[in-house]
């Protein structure tokens, strides 16, 4: 069966018609991640290094994001970065500080939501992801969640994680 097309003329005339198949449904661009950062009661409160990534067995591992303290005199906030230990292991180690379009700031306590495209979760081919959040924090802990999701995703689809010390509850979506 063949799909129906649609013409479109661009500029009035027949000759730069473009005939293109239309779609039933646009799968989601977007996936829209909300990350809870817990107020913790504690004498020293520092906030957390937070690493975000994507991993698919058979590749490696894609990092969306790294909030850390970037801004410090000398670069001096990458040396704790080790301190996210998965991710320092699955891709940290390799990358070159500040990241364009990776680096964020440490965020303070609540929540925060964050919005990749389907370039930045390097989900060019379809199958199973795993995305990975991992927070450290000094004088404090250090937590990993991960949530499956499959891509190519359906609209509204997304997953849930909850954390216990140094994350809260951290939700995906698809739009």
């Amino acid at each position: 069966m063949q799909s129906p097309s649609r013409t479109i003329l661009i500029g009035g005339t027949l000759g730069a018609a473009l005939t293109a198949p239309v779609m039933a449904a646009a799968a989601p661009a977007t996936m829209d991640v909300t990350i809870t950062i817990p107020q913790l009661k504690v004498a020293e409160y520092h906030r957390p290094y937070v690493a975000i990534w994507v991993e698919k067995a058979g590749a490696p591992a894609k990092t969306v994001a790294v909030w850390y303290d970037y801004d410090m005199k000398g670069n001096e906030g990458t040396k704790w970065l080790r301190d996210v230990r998965q991710w320092w292991r699955a891709s940290g180690r390799t990358m070159t500080f500040p990241a364009n379009g990776i680096t964020g700031a440490t965020r303070a306590p609540g929540a925060h939501k964050i919005s990749f495209s389907r370039a930045q979760l390097g989900a060019t081919a379809a199958g199973d992801y795993t995305l990975v959040i991992e927070a450290a924090r000094e004088v404090g802990g250090r937590e990993l969640l991960r949530i499956p999701f499959t891509w190519p995703a359906k609209a509204g689809a997304g997953g849930r994680a909850a954390g216990k010390t140094e994350l809260g509850a951290v939700t995906v979506a698809f739009r």
